[in-house]
């Protein structure tokens, strides 16, 4: 049988905290308990307190009280020397989380799903710059699975996706909603028409397409599962400005976000083609490594797409 090892009470639990050492460096530096707490901002029955508390769980008297002022003991004098060094070793701690803290604030890498990156994240990053103007920025602007990608192999702080849930391995924050839109040419026959497209029309169409992988083909793929999906595209494209190009062109007609489309249906260069029974709403969200919740730039970014909440 395996001896069993003996219960040890946890350090924290059997050496004094900083504030106390804090107070013993203090009343040893200006011989007085009252000059003391003045110096550290506590009252001097806290101070007193503080001290007494030290004294039990040290087990030794500390500091000998008298009308000239606070003296330490022979064992007060050594147990200053000790707090001394870790007094100091704190001080040393915390000004390299200090320094980590202003490398990690000084960078902020952000991966962007392509809707996100080109119509929403230039005005939040302008924010950004006004609270933050010594952080660095830099984007990387792709379909949202590589911007989950990116993330999981911390090459991204912080990303932003479209879609109909949160990519595997991240957490994520709804900050907002999209509707995807059918577009055309104002020539195209679609345009002409009197109704909406039923699904089976839209299904049956051969489209301009975004990329498998992108957040615009899965929330498409899914509102036309019940019709087999959509057609063989048209032509498959790895941005929406370019698909957004092709259908100006007149090549054909695409589902695009209404973010990316709305200054081209007000000048009438697109046509809105309504569409009934479909589905074509989607999330927009901002996304981390599970149990990784954003610190620094990214939180500000983070509380910058929300209105600051």
């Amino acid at each position: 049988m395996s001896e069993e090892r003996p219960v040890t009470t946890p350090l924290a639990h059997r050496v004094p905290d900083l504030g106390a050492l804090e107070l013993l460096l203090a009343v040893a530096r200006l011989g007085s308990l009252g000059r003391a707490a003045r110096e550290l901002g506590i009252t001097q029955p806290a101070a007193s307190g503080r001290i007494r508390s030290m004294e039990r769980l040290l087990g030794v008297a500390l500091v000998e009280r008298s009308p000239r002022g606070s003296r330490l003991t022979d064992a007060g004098v050594l147990v200053t020397d000790w707090a001394r060094r870790v007094v100091e070793a704190a001080e040393a701690l915390d000004a390299g989380a200090q320094a980590l803290r202003t490398r990690r604030d000084s960078r902020l890498r952000v991966a962007a799903s392509m809707t996100i990156a080109e119509y929403l994240l230039p005005g939040w990053l302008v924010a950004l710059r006004t609270e933050l103007p010594g952080t660095a920025v830099s984007l990387f602007a792709g379909n949202s699975a590589a911007v989950a990608a990116r993330l999981l192999a911390g090459e991204a702080d912080l990303g932003f996706v479209e879609g109909l849930e949160v990519p595997a391995g991240l957490d994520g924050a709804v900050i907002g909603h999209d509707r995807l839109v059918v577009v055309t040419a104002p020539g195209h026959p679609w345009s002409r028409r009197r109704g909406p497209l039923d699904p089976g029309e839209l299904a049956a169409a051969p489209l301009i397409l975004r990329e498998r992988g992108s957040g615009t083909r899965q929330v498409l793929d899914a509102a036309l599962a019940a019709q087999g999906g959509p057609a063989r595209p048209l032509l498959e494209l790895a941005s929406t400005t370019a698909a957004k190009a092709a259908v100006v062109s007149g090549a054909g007609p695409s589902v695009l976000s209404e973010l990316a489309v709305g200054e081209e249906l007000a000048a009438h260069r697109l046509v809105e083609i309504p569409v009934a029974g479909v589905r074509l709403r989607r999330d927009l969200r901002a996304v981390w490594p599970q149990g990784h919740r954003p610190v620094g730039p990214a939180r500000q970014l983070l509380g910058l797409t929300r209105g600051g909440g």
